[in-house]
Order: C-alpha cells, then structure tokens, then sequence
C-alpha cells in the first residue's frame, strides 16, 4: 500500500494496489475509488464520497490521484462510474489517458 499526500490537503490518498482501490480517510470517514486492471487499462468502476464529508473536492483528488498513477503506469483509463465520466468531460488535462 503507498499514500501519497496531494499538495496542500490535509488527509492522505492512500493506493491499495491488491484491493484495486484508492482511499481517503477524512474525519473519521472512508471515501474511495475502485478500479479494475484489464488488458493496460484501469476501469474506474465506483467512487463514492460519503455525505458527511462531500462537497471537498475529496473525489476529485482521488480521481486525479489514480490517473497519475494510471499514467505513470502506461495504463489507458476507461470512466465506467458516473463520477469517472463527468470529472473527465470537465477534465482535458487527463484525456489523454482514455482508452
């Protein structure tokens, strides 16, 4: 497991890489974004923030989180949940990555 803390946040993206997911841990809340391997590309296919703790730009940061990783990696990225489809429509930074 690697945790990575984006600039200027106060909580860690942390990358399990055999549970295929990024977390968040944020006042005592789990927020995360699950994905799957397959064929060089990582499928988002869930991210969910609680609503304790929404409205932060918490699933943003672990969408970015897991594309730099994806790119780093030389995955292509394919946005399988709602969420991974809109930050990428608001995204061009990371088109790039779609597969």
């Amino acid at each position: 497991m690697a945790s990575v803390t984006p600039p200027g946040l106060a909580y860690e993206v942390t990358h399990d890489l055999a549970a295929h997911r990024f977390t968040a841990r944020v006042q005592g809340h789990l927020a995360l974004l699950e994905y799957q391997l397959k064929r060089r590309r990582m499928v988002i296919t869930h991210t969910e923030v609680p609503d304790a703790i929404g409205g932060r730009g918490i699933a943003g940061e672990l969408t970015r989180v897991a594309l730099r990783w994806a790119r780093d990696n030389k995955y292509k990225v394919v946005p399988a949940c709602a969420y991974a489809e809109a930050f990428f429509e608001r995204h061009e930074e990371f088109h790039d990555l779609l597969a």
